[in-house]
């Protein structure tokens, strides 16, 4: 008896959590402003990211822009050393506070925020290149700028593809802070449900299964695309870095 009636107040917290006033729809609506913050969070934190890393490495290669490279530095140093949610309060209350959709703020700051953690990631990857590809390019005639666009960083990209999804899985799980100022998030629909239903468990748990989906279906995109990439690998005929193997002698 205690098991039936169990049940049937589970299934009334379930239906209240979901079905009452079409409930389930904030679910999805936070959901997908989510992804929206995170989408545009990711452009902006790879670009950025990958400009900062390399002004640095093109300081550290040829000893121009020392300055630039080192503004660069300090903010990677300063984004990385503070947590997200205070450069979050910043944004909205102090440095966008004209502007009127908290989507547009959100997005703006994962990015920046981003871009710092891009920018080491594809640091790492531009030194991981042999230094006689640089070389290579420039005895072809090549600018270092052209260089660097043609065959630097399109060797440096993917090595660093496993990383920068990573950072783009990281990036979709930090934008639940976006509730603290007000956005309608994945992570804040939970609590704007319990204020309603004064029960946590389902939507709690239903916010977990929906971000436990986004990451999988991020890591099976990663896993689809290194394989390609792979792939591509082996049937270009490149040769590895590291150099040509040795003739043997007649």
């Amino acid at each position: 008896m205690y098991g039936l009636l169990n049940a049937k107040t589970l299934a009334e917290r379930l239906r209240s959590a979901f079905l009452v006033d079409d409930r389930w729809l904030l679910y999805f609506k936070g959901l997908g402003n989510t992804l929206l913050m995170s989408f545009f969070a990711v452009i902006l934190g790879v670009i950025l990211g990958f400009v900062l890393a390399a002004v640095v490495y093109t300081e550290k290669q040829t000893g121009k822009l020392k300055f630039p490279a080192l503004l660069c530095k300090i903010y990677t140093t300063v984004i990385r050393g503070t947590p997200v949610v205070l450069q979050l309060f910043i944004m909205y209350f102090l440095i966008l506070v004209s502007v009127q959709n908290g989507i547009i703020v959100g997005a703006v700051t994962f990015g920046l925020n981003s871009a710092a953690y891009v920018a080491e990631v594809a640091r790492a990857g531009l030194e991981s290149i042999d230094p006689g590809q640089m070389e290579a390019g420039r005895s072809l005639g090549l600018s270092y700028s052209k260089t660097m666009l043609k065959i630097i960083l399109p060797q440096a990209f993917r090595n660093i593809v496993p990383a920068l999804f990573n950072e783009f899985i990281a990036l979709v799980k930090e934008t639940s802070v976006a509730g603290y100022v007000g956005i309608l998030d994945l992570g804040k629909v939970p609590g704007l449900i319990q204020s309603r239903t004064f029960d946590y468990l389902f939507p709690l748990l239903f916010a977990s299964v929906l971000y436990l989906i986004v990451v999988y279906l991020l890591t099976l995109v990663e896993k689809f695309i290194e394989k390609r990439l792979s792939k591509s690998d082996r049937g270009s005929g490149k040769i590895p870095a590291g150099g040509r193997k040795k003739c043997k002698k007649a």
